[in-house]
C-alpha cells in the first residue's frame, strides 16, 4: 500500500510532519528550541567579559541592564567601555554573521538536495568578495559594498544553477562541480584586482578584509549587515516548511500546491542577501555554512521547521566562540576565516566518518 506526497508530509497548512518521529526525538527538539537560546544568551555574555581586560560575568550583566533599568553603578567606566564599545558590537555581528551563513547553508542544502553544499562551496562567497572587492577598488562606500556583494553572489547563484540544469535536474555531483568552477573564476577575479589594486592603498584593505575578520566591528557595520541578514533569514525562516516539501521533489511539490521554481528562487535569492551582508562586514568565513546544519540534523533531525531555527542558534553561538577565541589565542589575532577552516575541516571529516559508518551498519 503506497502514500501520497500529502500523507506523507501532512496537512500543507501545518507544514509536513514526520509520520514517525520517535518520542525522544520530539523532546530532543521541543528542549532544543527552549534551551538554544538561553546557551546563546549566556554565550554572548561571557564572550563580553572574556578578553585582555576580563570583566566578570555579573559586572556584564549589570552593565547590560543598567542601560535600560535604573540599577546602582558598580562598575568602573572602563568595564562599561570595554564591554559596550568595543566587544558588544563584535559579539553581535558574530551572531549575525554566524546564523546567517548557518541557515543558508541548511537552506541550500535542501533546495539542491546535496549535504556538502554551502554558500562557499557553491560559489556564492567568492562571488559576493568580487563585489566588495570591486567596491573597494572603486573607493565606494559600504552601501556600495553591500550592494556588490549581493548582486555578484546572486550572479554567482545564477551561473551554477543555470550551468548544472543545462539538460534538466543535475545530479548533486554536477552541482558541486558547478559551483567549484564558479567559485574559481571568481576567485581569479578577485585575485586580478588584489594585482591592480595600489599595494599602499587599496591592496591592505582588501586582503584584510577577504582574510575574514570581525576586528573592525561596529554598530554601524552592525546595522549594514543586520537589514540583508535579518531581512534574508527571515524569509528562509517563513518558509521553512515549504522547504521540507521542495525537498521531496518538485513532482511532490506540485501535488501540494506549490511552485517548486518560484520557490527555489525566493530562497536563492534570500541566500544571496544574507551571504552578502556577511561577506561585507566579515570577509569570507567559510565553513559555517557547511557544518553547523550537519551538527543542528544530527541533533534534531531534518524536519527543517526545527532545523533552520536549530541551525541559527548553533551558527550564532559557534560562530561567536571561534571569534572570541581569536581575539585572545595570541598577540596578534588569527583571521577568522583561518580559523573556521582548522575547526570545521576536521569537525566535517569525523561527522563524514560517523555517516559511513552508519551507512555500512545499516547495509
Amino acid at each position: 500500500m503506497t502514500t501520497s506526497a500529502a500523507e506523507r508530509t501532512g496537512a500543507r497548512d501545518h507544514g509536513p510532519e514526520p509520520a514517525a518521529a520517535p518520542a525522544f526525538g520530539r523532546r530532543r527538539q521541543r528542549s532544543a528550541l527552549i534551551g538554544l537560546p538561553v546557551a546563546v544568551l549566556l554565550t554572548g555574555v561571557i564572550a563580553l567579559g572574556v578578553g585582555r581586560y576580563t570583566v566578570g560575568f555579573d559586572d556584564v550583566v549589570r552593565i547590560l541592564l543598567g542601560q535600560v533599568l535604573p540599577i546602582e553603578r558598580t562598575w568602573s567606566d572602563t568595564e562599561e567601555a570595554a564591554v559596550l564599545q568595543v566587544r558588544l558590537p563584535r559579539v553581535l555581528l558574530a551572531m549575525l554573521v554566524g546564523a546567517g551563513l548557518a541557515v543558508c547553508g541548511a537552506a541550500l542544502q535542501a533546495v539542491f538536495g546535496n549535504p556538502i553544499v554551502s554558500p562557499q562551496i557553491l560559489g556564492v562567497s567568492s562571488g559576493a568578495s568580487f563585489g566588495g572587492a570591486l567596491a573597494i577598488v572603486l573607493g565606494l562606500g559600504s552601501t556600495a559594498l553591500v550592494l556588490g556583494s549581493f548582486g555578484f553572489g546572486l550572479l554567482a547563484l545564477v551561473a551554477v544553477f543555470a550551468t548544472s540544469r543545462v539538460r534538466g535536474p543535475a545530479p548533486p555531483l554536477t552541482i558541486v562541480l558547478a559551483g567549484i568552477v564558479v567559485g574559481a573564476f571568481f576567485s581569479a577575479l578577485v585575485s586580478l584586482l588584489t594585482y591592480l589594486a595600489d599595494p599602499y592603498g587599496e591592496l591592505q584593505s582588501i586582503v584584510f578584509w577577504l582574510l575574514g575578520s570581525l576586528a573592525t566591528a561596529t554598530y554601524g557595520k552592525v546595522a549594514v549587515a543586520a537589514v540583508p541578514v535579518l531581512l534574508g533569514g527571515a524569509l528562509i525562516y517563513a518558509l521553512r516548511w515549504r522547504i521540507n516539501v521542495l525537498s521531496l521533489g518538485d513532482e511532490d511539490a506540485m501535488t501540494l500546491g506549490l511552485r517548486p521554481r518560484r520557490l527555489r528562487w525566493l530562497l536563492l535569492t534570500a541566500v544571496a542577501a544574507v551571504v552578502a551582508g556577511a561577506v561585507a562586514v566579515s570577509g569570507v568565513i567559510g565553513w559555517v555554512g557547511l557544518v553547523v546544519p550537519h551538527l543542528a540534523r544530527l541533533w534534531v533531525g531534518p524536519d527543517h521547521r526545527v532545523l533552520i531555527p536549530v541551525s541559527l542558534g548553533l551558527g550564532a553561538a559557534y560562530l561567536t566562540v571561534i571569534d572570541t577565541v581569536t581575539r585572545n589565542l595570541g598577540v596578534a589575532e588569527i583571521p577568522l576565516g583561518v580559523l573556521t577552516a582548522l575547526v570545521g575541516a576536521p569537525v566535517f571529516l569525523l561527522l563524514l566518518h560517523r555517516s559511513r559508518r552508519r551507512m555500512w551498519s545499516d547495509a
